[in-house]
């Protein structure tokens, strides 16, 4: 029995979870040795891990504001820094990201750079101070910093369009996941999924959703480093792979040669079904450019340091020290899985095209290939599709295709894992998906509900009728979400890299400018935040209809464009208008202070 305070017994809550998690991984193990099917493991794990996630939403319910949108502010730093890790940590980066890598080979190492660098710019330029300043929102901050409804108006437009574009990214995993698992159509899964996001955020918000993400970046973590390793020390590239990465690499180069890599014809691509794409290079042309590579990792960093929910997790800390000490921790559990992705990547070409290895199907016959579980499983998913385009019986390395969502889910059934380890990698794909998009649909409905409704629409509004507002907004939003989702209009990694650029268009400057320069003006911010965001739209829809770019700047990096129009636009006009009043000036000065008491204190 656990007594005392639970803020205290958070060491011992989640360990016995831990404990309880791996015990019913090893009563899966046993259950499919007795037979029990793939279909009902993936089930039961699905099931179990969305269970348990929403018995903490419901137990962590409240009805107070500090509470809902800002967890009372106690959260310790350790676990603000899994809850960030696990907020931060998308169906993007679980499952997206090794696809990205594995077909586009070291030049989307720039989004790692750029992920994982952003947070030295989340510590050093901005998440002390926004906590400082002890706002519930971003747009709280803006609306305070500059003053005004139209300001505070404004950035609550770029926070819903960024983390919107982010949300049905999240939706799309989850529905991925959700099909494969529970054996449904993707259009009615991503309503699953959404079902089990709001089950998560809905009655406790921000403290329901911060508890949850803490016991999903326990599955979610463990479920990316067990294969992992695991197919490393089956394969020979030793237990901790991560050493090896180079020698591994270089043999995928060595096998890509002997195989002779052919380029498909049209004809032939017109085959392959949607979404889907061949074996390449592994040093591939993408970002292959100093300048490509390091646009992209600048524009990830920069959107790192602009996007809301990200933002929003500093603001439960204790105080201002906590949380410049929680994004170190932050830092240390993104970096556990990040460092991995590549090597996953890796390990599962390797499983594919390496003859040497049992797993191997380059050069083996396409019925012999065709007939494999694995490939009928996905294949069904439509996530792979082989096709004898040479006519030769025999499957070349340009004949096989499979979906970039595919391989973190397929690589432990290609590897030849037990099916349990499938289902631990479905569970923590959708832990992955799930805790980004709890964040991000409570950012765009806490931005809407306190910012727009109670401080500009309603502001004698009882707290009470505000988290009521709040509970609608969340299914409001998830539900346009899951529908854009179910369109698949873009994909999973895509779609993030969109919402990076959004942020970075329209918040980066305002934030920045907002701690560190005076003179900054609440007409130089409406300024910055409107040109930086129509601009950086307006060059994404221009490239994406067959405008040709300049500087390098290609449509995943258009927010380079949108946040120096933002820059230009916010310092010109607030050198041409008013300075801001002494009182104002003095605020920015105390924001600026590691210590002391919080500058809104009790205003809400």
């Amino acid at each position: 029995m656990i007594k005392g305070n639970f803020i205290d017994n958070l060491p011992k809550v989640y360990g016995i979870y831990t404990g309880g998690f791996l015990a019913f991984i090893i009563i899966m193990a046993i259950a499919e040795q007795m037979g029990m099917s793939a279909k009902a493991i993936g089930i039961c794990f699905v099931a179990f891990t969305v269970a348990i996630y929403a018995i903490i939403g419901y137990l962590s319910r409240t009805a107070q504001a500090d509470a809902y949108y800002v967890a009372g502010r106690q959260v310790p730093t350790v676990f603000n820094g899994m809850a960030t890790a696990a907020d931060w940590m998308s169906g993007a980066s679980f499952v997206a990201m090794a696809g990205g890598i594995y077909f586009k080979g070291y030049g989307y190492m720039a989004l790692l750079v750029g992920w994982t660098g952003g947070y030295v710019l989340v510590a050093s330029l901005l998440a002390p101070y926004l906590r400082k300043f002890g706002c519930y929102t971003v747009p709280d901050f803006i609306g305070t910093r500059y003053g005004g409804n139209l300001s505070r108006l404004m950035a609550v437009i770029v926070l819903t369009v960024a983390s919107f574009t982010y949300v049905t990214a999240q939706i799309n995993a989850t529905g991925t996941i959700a099909s494969v698992a529970l054996d449904i159509p993707f259009q009615y899964a991503v309503y699953v999924g959404l079902i089990s996001i709001l089950l998560c955020s809905m009655l406790g918000g921000m403290r329901g959703v911060t508890w949850t993400q803490v016991a999903q970046y326990i599955v979610l973590i463990i479920a990316y480093l067990l294969p992992v390793f695991w197919i490393s020390n089956k394969m020979g590239a030793g237990f901790f792979p991560h050493f090896m990465l180079a020698d591994e690499v270089a043999r995928i180069g060595d096998l890509e040669q002997q195989f002779g890599f052919v380029a498909n014809s049209k004809e032939n691509l017109a085959m392959v079904p949607k979404g889907l794409a061949g074996i390449t290079k592994a040093h591939s042309a993408v970002n292959a450019t100093p300048w490509a590579f390091i646009s992209l990792a600048l524009a990830m960093m920069m959107g790192t340091a602009s996007l809301p929910h990200v933002m929003m997790r500093y603001f439960t800390t204790p105080s201002v020290k906590a949380a410049r000490k929680s994004v170190g921790w932050s830092l240390f559990f993104i970096f556990l899985l990040y460092s991995s992705a590549p090597m996953l990547a890796t390990l599962s070409k390797l499983s594919l095209i390496d003859p040497s290895l049992p797993t191997g199907i380059i050069g083996k016959s396409i019925a012999e290939v065709q007939a494999i579980d694995w490939y009928q499983n996905w294949n069904q998913a439509n996530l792979m599709f082989v096709s004898d385009f040479n006519g030769n019986g025999t499957l070349e390395l340009n004949e096989f295709f499979m979906g970039g969502k595919a391989v973190v889910l397929a690589t432990p059934e290609i590897a030849g894992l037990p099916y349990v380890i499938s289902g631990l990698v479905a569970a923590g794909g959708m832990a992955a998906a799930m805790s980004t998009a709890d964040g991000l649909i409570l950012a765009i409905a806490n931005a809407l509900s306190h910012d727009l409704y109670y401080k500009i629409i309603d502001p004698k509004a009882e707290t009470a009728k505000r988290l009521v507002v709040a509970r609608v907004l969340l299914v409001v939003i998830g539900f346009a979400g899951a529908t854009i989702a179910a369109m698949e209009i873009q994909g999973i990694l895509g779609s993030v890299i969109w919402a990076f650029d959004f942020a970075m268009s329209g918040l980066f400057f305002p934030l920045v400018l907002g701690v560190w320069w005076k003179r900054a003006n609440r007409e130089g911010a409406i300024a910055g935040m409107a040109l930086g965001l129509i601009s950086g739209a307006g060059y994404l829809i221009w490239v994406r209809n067959g405008g040709s770019g300049f500087l390098g700047i290609t449509q995943l990096t258009f927010g380079i464009f949108g946040s120096a129009v933002s820059l230009i636009a916010m310092v010109v006009v607030s050198l041409i208008t008013a300075e801001p009043n002494a009182a104002t000036q003095k605020m920015v000065d105390e924001v600026r202070v590691p210590s002391g008491k919080s500058i809104l204190g009790k205003q809400h």
